[in-house]
């Protein structure tokens, strides 16, 4: 059975149609990229899943549960987590307190002066930090730490609620190419581990080729094409649609 089953789903902004009518499926231990050209509805799809945005139409289901119409943080608490393009991170704590501060946000628990983030769950913080490779600079402040391992903070939030769905928006943006196999060979790891689904927007085709199990395009707001990185890579209509004339998959990821 699916992890994540989204069917007719559709977004209008006035009279644009960002999104129209699109199905897929998402299973547990796999990782789906969504791709597409600029103004694809790829950002506008993601954000329906997350909660940010209604769907006019359509249905997003987590293991048979509906999502649309549920907040953000209430679909978090169902075991959703979510990392952004721009890392976010409280630059003045600490790493551990970072992750610290999303277990009290999942314990709902709420932080104070009486109880302070440092004192809550503090071994269970450290060994998520353990496996994303962060565990020796726990107690350095976030604002210290280099982009890349901000980025690895910020998945240790994300799954400081256990999720069983995890959206990743851009996770590679700003990072040099080292930084971003590193970060996507550790997700790809954690997933395995965990059975987690992963949900990715990704504009580095290099690392989309490299680590999704299944790819699925859109242009203009529809589904062009779903399926396995070399069953996409040789699609005739994202060679057209996504590309354009004169540029292949073969020369974006160096095939």
């Amino acid at each position: 059975m699916s992890l994540l089953i989204v069917r007719g789903l559709g977004k209008s902004f006035g009279g644009n149609r960002a999104v129209d009518g699109i199905d897929f499926a998402l299973h547990s231990g796999e990782l789906l990229a969504l791709i597409g050209p600029n103004g694809a509805g790829k950002s506008t799809t993601f954000n329906m899943v997350n909660g940010q945005l209604r769907a006019d139409q359509g249905s997003i289901r987590l293991d048979g549960r509906e999502l649309i119409g549920m907040a953000p943080r209430r679909i978090w608490r169902l075991g959703v987590g979510r990392t952004f393009q721009i890392a976010q991170t409280f630059a003045s704590l600490t790493v551990v307190e970072n992750v610290q501060m999303a277990m009290l946000s999942h314990d709902h628990r709420l932080y104070s002066f009486w109880h302070r983030a440092a004192d809550h769950r503090r071994d269970d913080a450290l060994e998520l930090l353990e496996q994303v490779g962060m565990r020796a600079q726990a107690d350095r402040p976030c604002s210290v730490l280099a982009y890349g391992d901000v980025k690895r903070v910020e998945l240790a939030i994300a799954m400081a609620n256990a999720p069983r769905l995890l959206l990743m928006d851009e996770p590679t943006a700003g990072m040099a190419p080292k930084e971003r196999n590193a970060l996507m060979a550790l997700t790809k790891r954690l997933v395995t581990e965990r059975g987690i689904g992963v949900l990715f927007t990704e504009h580095s085709m290099d690392v989309v080729f490299a680590y999704a199990d299944r790819i699925i395009v859109l242009a203009r707001g529809t589904l062009i094409a779903e399926g396995r990185p070399e069953e996409i890579r040789d699609h005739p209509k994202v060679q057209a649609v996504y590309f354009g004339t004169g540029k292949t998959f073969e020369k974006e990821v160096g095939a």
